[in-house]
Formats: C-alpha cells, structure tokens, sequence
C-alpha cells in the first residue's frame, strides 16, 4: 500500500500537470500577497493619492457686510436670491469643436428662452454692446480699459502682448472672431440671428470659456430670476446639460440714486484688479465679485469678508460627484459711515428741485436763439426749442421705439418725417461733396454748416479715424482758409487732406501697400463718399442733427414730441393732456414748463445747463462729513453684481453724467467764496488791519487792464475787511493781491520822499500760495473716494485775490477751506467713515478724522473780522430773511465762476451755522447757476432741515424751487 502511493505520488510529481499547479500556486500567492499589500499595507496610501488627483478646492465667499449711515439706516445690503447657472461638464472628448458647439449653443439658446419667457434676464456684462444705430461697440469709456478687454479676449495677461492687428479690432471683429473662429469660436451663425440675440450668446458663452479650466465653477446665466424660472429650469433639467438653479447673494441699495456717487456698487473682477490685489491681505480669485467703485471700492478688504473652503471630488470630464465641506465662509464687517440718511436725500431733493425752478425761470417760448445775443452771460435763455431737442439729445425720447410694432399713432407718424428728411439732408450733403464748385462753409445755410462740420470734425475725424488729428498740420493755408476763415468748401478740404495724406483709410480700403493705398485720389474720395453713403443713415448722432433742424423749422411739432413723452410712458399717461395737446387746447410750451416744474421731466433727463450740482455739510468740530451729494445720480442697483451694460452705457454717454462726482470730481474757480482766505492772508501779512479800509470807486487803476468791481459803474466807497466780505466789494480785494506783491525798494524814493514801492505779481502769488495751503488748497480734502487734484493759482494775483486766476477746486475741497474758517484754524481731513462692526457687534476700527494741521498764525482779531464779515453778508441778505424769522443765524459767502460769454456762469456758497457756536459747514456748488443767490438758497434750506426751521414739506416740496431775487456782489 506504501509502495502504491509512493509510486502514485512520484507519477504526479513527474506529471506536466504537477507543475501547473506548483506555477499557479507560486502565482496565486503573489496575486494575494500583492493585493494584500496594496489593500491592506499601502490601501490608505493610494486612496489618498487617487483622491488628491479628482480633489479640487472650490473657494466660498463671505457674506459681503452691511453698509450704514450714522444712525444705523442701512444704506447696502445682501439679498438670499436664485440664479440660473452652468457648467461645462459635458462629455465632448469625442466630438469635434463643430459638434461641441452645437450641444452647447443649443442648451444656452433654450436657457434664454426660458429665462426672458419669465420676464427675466440674462447675463448683459460684457464689453461689447449694441449702440442707438443698433451697432456694435466697444461699452469701455477709454482706451486703456477697452485695450484690457481685447488682451482678455486674446487670453493675454497684459495689453502689451496685443499685436497692432488685434489692438485695432473693431467691435465687430471681436463679434466675427468669438463667433466664427475656427479654433476659438463658438459656432454661432450670425446670419440667422438678430444683433441682439446674437450679443446675449456671445455674453453667455464667454462668460462660461472664462471657466473652462475649472468646470467645477459654475457660471451665472442669469441672477435673481422669478419663481417660473426656477420651476421651469428644474422641470428641464434632464435635458439641459450643466443648467442649475443655485442660491446667491446679491448686492442691493436702498434709495440708490442719493447715495451711488458715495457707494458705488460690486462687480466681477477684472484682471487688473485682480494683479492690483495680488498683495493683499485677502485673497482674490478671477471669479470674485469686488467693489467697483466709490467706498464698495476703497472698503473692499473690510468688507469681503473670510472666503471659506469646499472640498469637491470631480470625474475626467470635471463634473462633481461628490462635495465635503471643510471651512464655513466668515461674513465681512459691516460698514457706518458719517453721512446722515435723511440730510443726504433731503439735500439731493433741494438741488434737483432748484436746479428745475432755474429752468422753469429761464426757459422762454422763443425759436432759434443764439446765446451770443444775450451780451451778459447772466440774462442767457433758454429757448423752447432747446427743450424740445433735448429730449432726443439726451435720448429721453427712445427714437429706436419708432419702427417697432408696438408704436404708437405720433411715433409711427414721426419716424416718417424724420426718415423723409434725414434722406433729403444726406442726399444734398452728397450733392455738395460731390461738387468741384461747391460753396464755401461760410455761405451755407446754418444747417448744412451743422451737417459739414459734423462730417468733417465728429464723423470722419473722431469716430472713424478717417481724418487723423496727428497726422494734419494745423498751420496749413488750406486748412486754417477750413477751420478759421470758412472760405473753402468740404470737397476741397478733403480732396486736399487725401493729397496731403492726412488721412487713414484703413477700415474702409483694403490695399496691399501704402503705395497702393495712395496712388489714386479720386478713387480714394469715392472711397470715402461710399462710406458716407452707407453710414450716415444708420449715425444716431447725424440724426440728432437731424432732428434738431426739423425742431427750428417747425416741421417737427412740439405737440408731437410732447405726445411722444405719453406714448412712451416717459411721464403717467393722461388721456385728457393727451387729446388737449392733439387738438391744441394745450400749449406744448406750457405743459412741458408744467412737467418740469413738477420734477416728471428732471433737469438730469434733459441735460440742459444747469443740469448738475452738488453740497457737501461737514461737522466742523471733528472733520465728519454729514453728506456729500452729487446730483444727478443713478441707480447703482442695475450695475452691482451683473452688470446691465446697456444701461452702463446709456449713464456712460448721459449729457448729464450722472458718473461724474460733482462733489468730489468737478473743478471750478471758487469766486468770492476765496475771499476770506485772501482776507486772513492780508491781515495776518499786516497789508491792512480790521479798523483800515479801501475806498472802492468801480475801478482799479493799478494793474491794465483795468479790472473793475461787480457794482461798477457804481461804487462801495469806503470798506474795511468786514464790510469788503458782507458787500463782496472786488476793488477792495485788487488792492489786497496788489498790496500782497508790493516790495519798498531801499535805494529809490518815491515822490513823497519814502522809499519806492514795486509790484511783483510772483510775491503776491507766493504769498497767496502760503495761505491756500494753510487751508488745505492745495491737497485733496481727505475723503476716502475718487477726488480731483486742487489747482492753487499761479498767475496774477490781483485776480486770484478774487477766487480767479488758476484757481479750481472741487465742492468737497471747499467744505474743508469753509470748515477750518468756521472753527478757526482746525484743518481736517474730511472722511466719510464711521467704524467697523464685525457680525458680533464688536467695533473692529473706529475712525476718526485727521488733523491736518492747525493754523496758529492767525489772530483772533483777525477771525472775528471775517467772520463777522460772513455774518453781516448773510443777516443783510434777503435769502436769509426765513432764517432770521426762526430767530436762528448762520454765516456765509456767495461765489460766481465765470465760463464764458455764451454760457451762464458757475454758481458757489459757503456757509456755516449756527453764527456764534458753529456745528456744521456748507459747500455748494451748480455748474451754469447763473447767479450764487441759487446756491445761497440751497445753502439756506439744508440748514433749515438740519435744524428742523420750519416743516420739511415746504423745504422739500416734490416740485421746482421758487426762486429768490437774483443779487449781485460774487
């Protein structure tokens, strides 16, 4: 038996199939042993290293804080809404770019459909929009910001690496090449789509490309949609590859147009912003949402907030299969500024409505008039045919509406007459560019001069680049016989400026050398009147034009365009002012003047001069600005977040530009407001003391030419500082900034033996110079948002006694000046901020304004004299007279800027109060105010609301200002 399974064994083992087995076995225990290692011994290893290949960290941001004002009125806020959003996180690995495309552009055309079905929006932020002729253009202000936005659609990290080829790319070749590139675009056939719907493609397709190395970051489609939407989008959603409805967070204002000059509004990133604050204590992402503008901007960092962190796991193609949330976001501070709400809103509403009563008092029913008739700026009108054209100017009047489907009776009527007209004008403007004998300039109609030089100057030279600026030589015969003396017509000139080759053809030629380009000067005119021809139709601002002579001839009616402002639900529909106007029961002069008057049409719409003003109240004890008001405003709502580019570029090219701070940004002399400095300057330099005086005869004979003083042909006689400051007497102040310069010579002698006197205007100036920056003049105030550079005078100083010169200086910079006059000698740093409260309560920076410095130099005789000068000009003043009845007293002094003959002068107040123990100090300023009693006026009532002088309904009323009598003595 032994034997038997010894010989059974030996078989086996000499069998093939005994080494088999042996092989397996050997092999099966590496298979275990190996698995056992990298499952059991290294498991956790490789999980982790697997992990960290599909792990990617998606950031969260913080709450943005809260802003408010002094009171704890909130002024900004956050507000929980959905957006709709996509990722690209489609499978295409394999399929061509063609087909990607299609899927894509597919998904984000139904997306919109959805959305705007709704009521709702889609995405609007990109830098290309459509213009009022419905053409492409570039929405940025300036150059540098449009050459950053190419360099971003290039995918270059600075505009430096922009080849001359694309620097130049026109709006609709940026279009073309995101649309139609072969590598780059996004398949989208222009030729079945209209402009418009093109452009909200292209918005959402870029805005997803700007992720497309992160497909894990969603992209915005549209944001605070409806309820519909939502339902919608989710009910689809197994279809719509990428589409989500998420939460957001969005940026919101309350009353934004008093405060959006202050606070500015949020905003995506933008590249330089994002290189700026590369070294900040924050950390930015290209995909954070920033303060823009004004303290959004300047207080980002405090805002922002503590970014938190998500741990999403992604598969090959970057959709997220699972989240682990590893730090919560932390809210940003809240923000207390020291404007006062309702001081700021009540101060707004009192320009406005002044600013409409100036209107109201200036707007006479005349045609045609000329300003240069007036002969003194201060008794310019404004003729009712100016009202008319502005509301096309200003596009009140949407004239795009006109050949919609749904205009009305008087649209549909006037689209006609302008289309018959702008035909006849284009076609005799081709006629007379087509004629070798063509007239001179000077002996065409008013009208056709309007439409040469608009071609000539505007058309061709600074929205075409045709004419080039560089390249003319100003001091050529034939161009000064074009500009100056009027006596060639526009065919010479340009025939001329192609022979001199003054010209850039290359957006309307397409030659291969310059030779080329040049060699034929006929062909190269009719070149250029192709492009005249096929231009000049769709050009909004030549239809302007156009309008605007139709308007003078009467053939279009003022009845028209008043209807006009029904039919577009441009003021409250009125069936009975509606018929009354159609049937000439009422007078388009008269309703209009009535619109305006009851603020339906503001002076902002219409963009006519004056249009614009601005206040600044200081607390003059600490430097505390209680408001800063910049009329006109805008709704910051439309721009924070996602931008509404449209309506960017509609404030952007607004007459009116409500963009610009007035307060902090517009610069004009200060007129007689600087008198008190001059005043300080000369009693502290000994030129004069508070018991001498000046006698004023209407003229001052020391400096030619003769300057003379508002009164003249009157005189003041005898004035001393107090008297010269109450009656603004100009003679008294020549003589200051005379005196000022005026150095004894030790060697000669005059004739009354005593040593000879000379007159340097340089010393005046120097010494003028020291005391302006004793006050601060020549530093920006302090306010922590954008604020022009002050311009101390160097030139003459005689005049620049009298706040003329070079002197210029923004509102905000003369609330500080008016601040340190009124406390005697303190000169703050103005600041707008409050503190920081974090979301516990717990005050994380209190501000307080600086002290720039003190002016010790200064007696106290010397304050009292020109402060009791402030006093007496206000207490002998009309304007006042409410006040007085109140038993309350404030100090101040009116200032007049002169622009020019043709356009009413600048407007100025400076002012504190209470007289005897000041608390606060006021600047005002209206560009073309015509007369200071206006702002003295507006002065006056924002110290009635402060201290409750009367009932807040007869100070801020709803409607335009009634005007006092216009004084004189600026």
């Amino acid at each position: 038996m032994f034997n038997r399974i010894k010989e059974w064994i030996m078989e086996i083992i000499k069998s093939r199939l005994f080494v088999t087995v042996i092989a397996f076995c050997v092999l099966f225990a590496i298979l275990i042993q190996r698995v056992f290692y990298l499952q059991i011994v290294k498991g956790q290893y490789y999980l982790d290293n697997y992990k960290l290949q599909i792990r990617k960290t998606r950031e969260v941001p913080g709450t943005r804080g809260n802003i408010y004002d002094r009171n704890g009125e909130l002024l900004a806020y956050n507000e929980l809404a959905y957006s709709v959003t996509i990722e690209d996180n489609g499978d295409y690995s394999s399929m061509t770019l063609k087909e990607k495309n299609k899927i894509i552009n597919e998904t984000v055309e139904e997306v919109i459909d959805i959305v705007e079905s709704n009521g709702d929006t889609v995405i609007s932020d990109f830098g290309i929009i459509l213009n009022a002729s419905g053409n492409y253009e570039f929405a940025a202000q300036n150059e540098t910001s449009k050459l950053r936005f190419l360099a971003d659609i290039y995918g270059y990290q600075t505009i430096d690496e922009l080849t001359d080829k694309e620097e130049n790319a026109s709006a609709d070749d940026i279009i073309n090449y995101l649309c139609e590139d072969e590598r780059y675009g996004y398949g989208i056939d222009q030729s079945s789509m209209e402009k418009s719907r093109i452009l909200k493609m292209v918005n959402i397709r870029y805005a997803i490309s700007l992720n497309s190395f992160q497909k894990y970051i969603p992209t915005t489609i549209a944001s605070n949609v409806s309820d519909e939407t939502v339902a919608e989008i989710m009910e689809n959603s197994d279809r719509l590859q990428g589409v989500n409805i998420a939460e957001d967070s969005l940026r919101r204002y309350t009353d934004s147009k008093y405060f959006a000059s202050l606070i500015g509004y949020t905003g995506k990133i933008s590249q330089e912003e994002y290189n700026e604050k590369k070294e900040s204590s924050k950390e930015y992402t290209l995909t954070d949402i920033v303060g823009k503008s004004g303290l959004e901007q300047t207080m980002d960092e405090e805002l922002q907030g503590t970014k938190g962190k998500e741990i999403v796991y992604v598969d090959s193609v970057g959709n997220v299969i699972e989240t682990e949330k590893k730090t919560d976001a932390v809210a940003g501070n809240d923000l207390y500024l020291t404007i006062d709400k309702n001081l700021q809103e009540a101060t707004y509403q009192i320009i406005e409505e002044k600013l409409a009563g100036i209107l109201v008092s200036r707007i006479q029913n005349i045609m045609n008039y000329d300003t240069a008739s007036a002969g003194d700026s201060s008794k310019i009108i404004i003729p009712i045919d100016d009202v008319y054209h502005a509301l096309f100017a200003n596009e009140v009047i949407d004239t795009k509406h006109f050949s919609s489907t749904d205009a009305k009776e008087t649209e549909k009527k006037v689209e006609a007459l302008v289309a018959e007209k702008k035909a006849s004008c284009i076609a005799e403007v081709m006629s007379q560019l087509r004629d070798p004998a063509a007239a001179s300039y000077k002996s065409l109609s008013k009208e056709m001069q309007a439409y040469m030089n608009y071609i000539a100057d505007d058309f061709l030279m600074d929205q075409a680049g045709i004419l080039s600026s560089d390249a003319i030589d100003t001091s050529d015969k034939t161009y000064i016989a074009w500009t100056k003396d009027e006596t060639i017509s526009l065919y010479e000139y340009l025939n001329y400026a192609i022979s001199k080759n003054w010209i850039n053809l290359s957006e309307i030629l397409q030659a291969e050398t310059e030779q080329e380009k040049y060699s034929d000067l006929n062909e190269i005119y009719g070149q250029i009147l192709t492009y005249l021809e096929q231009t000049l139709p769709s050009d909004s601002t030549f239809e302007k034009l156009v309008y605007r002579y139709m308007i003078k001839a009467n053939e279009l009616k003022g009845k028209d365009i008043c209807r006009i402002l029904y039919e577009q639900n441009v003021i409250a529909f009125d069936e009975g002012q509606y018929q009354g106007l159609e049937g000439g029961q009422i007078d388009p002069y008269s309703f209009l003047v009535g619109k305006i008057s009851s603020l339906e049409i503001t002076p902002a719409q219409l963009a006519l001069e004056p249009c614009s003003g601005s206040a600044v109240v200081t607390d003059v004890n600490t430097g505390e600005v209680l408001a800063c008001v910049s009329y006109p405003g805008y709704d910051n709502n439309r721009l924070a977040n996602t931008m509404d580019s449209a309506y960017y570029n509609k404030l952007a090219n607004d007459l009116s530009s409500p963009f610009y701070n007035t307060a902090t940004q517009e610069r004009t002399a200060p007129g007689s407001t600087y008198k008190m400095l001059t005043s300080v300057a000369a009693l502290t330099e000994g030129i004069i003391t508070p018991s001498d005086g000046v006698v004023c005869e209407g003229i001052f004979e020391k400096v030619f030419p003769n300057p003379k003083c508002w009164i003249s042909p009157g005189a003041h006689g005898w004035l001393d500082v107090t008297g010269a400051l109450q009656h603004s007497c100009n003679i008294f102040y020549y003589e200051m900034g005379y005196e000022l310069g005026v150095t004894e010579s030790g060697d000669k002698k005059g004739e009354d033996g005593k040593p000879a006197k000379t007159y340097s205007s340089d010393l005046g100036i120097e010494k003028l110079t020291k005391y302006a920056e004793m006050f601060g003049l020549n530093e920006k105030s302090g306010l922590e948002i954008s604020e022009s550079k002050p311009q101390i005078s160097d030139t003459d100083s005689v005049l620049s006694a009298i706040g003329q010169g070079t002197n210029n200086y923004t509102t905000s910079q003369l609330a500080r000046y008016v601040t340190a006059v009124a406390n005697r000698g303190k000169v703050f740093q103005l600041s707008l901020l409050d503190k920081t409260v974090d979301k516990k309560g717990n005050v994380v920076k209190d501000y307080q304004p600086e002290l720039r410095n003190e002016i010790t130099e200064v007696s106290d005789s010397t304050w009292n004299a020109v402060q009791q000068g402030m006093e007496d000009m206000v207490s002998t003043t009309g304007t006042f007279d409410s006040l007085r009845l109140e038993g309350f007293q404030m100090a101040g002094k009116t200032g007049t800027a002169q622009q020019s003959e043709t356009h009413p002068d600048h407007a100025l107040f400076v002012g504190y109060a209470p007289s005897e123990n000041p608390e606060i100090a006021v600047s005002v300023r209206i560009a073309n105010g015509y007369n200071s009693s206006y702002t003295a006026e507006i002065g006056r009532d924002i110290v009635k609301y402060k201290y409750h002088l009367g009932d807040t309904e007869d100070i801020v009323t709803g409607s335009a200002s009634m005007l006092g009598v216009a004084g004189a003595g600026d």
